[in-house]
């Protein structure tokens, strides 16, 4: 009885994934994460942000996308449909935790951490949607993709990590300049939603309320958020070499260091273009990577011993990528 009650027992009981079968699990689950919030940009620079014009269903009477709802329903529909990819994905990383020998719980309750992102963030997007895309919620739902974006490369990490305590891997004040890059990147990714809710992309080609900035203005703003975040990333690098850190460590805030000037490169160029939606839609990815990269050195400034060997060490070359 106790089975039927609970299918994630049952299946535990009779699958038991390989360590990187999960990571492959938590894998899918970031990069869906990425692509959810790339194809919702896609939504709103294509003008499709009210391609179905209600929610949960596409029109008042159809649960699925029309042909009179044309192109910019299609897409629009179509970013709705990869929310049950990215379910899907944060399922099989669910599944795959609860399955592990031993279970692993931090990795299980930080699956239905996505999970519940993932929902949360559906209901904003319909919100956005009823109030006919106001900035402010279209802002909110981007934090909120990268609070799940967030989730998801933290789990990923605790993939390749046992479960006891962090024990710290470089002096206290690196740790603490660390804390201030990921504070400045927050920072600089909230001042991004507001240049975008400012800015020329609305969404829809009808008349959408905006952010009451002047667009340049916050545009110069994000971009001294930008410097900002560089000099600290490179204090970072330097700081590493000094104290000897471990080489995967000094390799990830030298990776940070290259997605940084890519997407510094790409931000100069669309806002001397006239912002084009090809490059906009570049910088949201670069967006992910850029706090993936910077989720990534502050992780790796600890470590948790792994327990078992079949779990990838932190040195492992299998670490090496996103």
């Amino acid at each position: 009885m106790g089975a039927v009650l609970n299918p994630f027992a049952f299946l535990a009981d009779r699958w038991t994934p390989s360590p990187r079968t999960v990571r492959r699990a938590a894998s899918a689950a970031l990069l869906m994460s990425v692509v959810i919030v790339v194809t919702g940009g896609a939504v709103r620079l294509t003008g499709s942000g009210l391609g179905c014009d209600t929610w949960p269903k596409c029109t008042g009477d159809s649960l699925i996308v029309t042909e009179e709802q044309g192109f910019h329903g299609a897409v629009e529909f179509g970013n709705r449909m990869l929310t049950y990819v990215l379910c899907a994905a944060v399922g099989w990383c669910i599944l795959a935790a609860r399955s592990a020998k031993p279970w692993r719980r931090s990795l299980t309750r930080l699956g239905w951490l996505q999970f519940a992102l993932v929902m949360g963030n559906a209901v904003l997007g319909g919100i956005t949607v009823l109030t006919g895309l106001n900035p402010y919620s279209v802002a909110g739902h981007f934090l909120l993709a990268t609070s799940l974006l967030t989730v998801t490369t933290v789990t990923w990490q605790r993939t390749a990590e046992g479960d006891t305590a962090p024990r710290p891997r470089v002096p206290a004040p690196v740790r603490r300049l660390s804390w201030a890059l990921v504070a400045a990147t927050l920072v600089l990714i909230a001042a991004g939603t507001v240049v975008t809710g400012s800015g020329p992309h609305a969404g829809d080609s009808s008349e959408i309320k905006r952010m009451p900035f002047d667009w340049a203005a916050t545009a110069h703003v994000h971009a001294v958020s930008a410097w900002v975040v560089c000099a600290l990333a490179l204090a970072m690098w330097l700081v590493l070499r000094v104290a000897d850190a471990p080489v995967d460590t000094r390799a990830r805030a030298r990776d940070l260091l290259v997605v940084l000037l890519a997407q510094g490169a790409v931000g100069y160029v669309q806002y001397f273009t006239h912002v084009p939606e090809v490059l906009v839609a570049v910088h949201m990815l670069g967006s992910c990577l850029v706090w993936i990269s910077v989720l990534r050195v502050a992780l790796s400034l600890r470590e948790r011993s792994v327990e078992r060997a079949d779990i990838p060490a932190q040195g492992d070359s299998r670490l090496s990528s996103v």
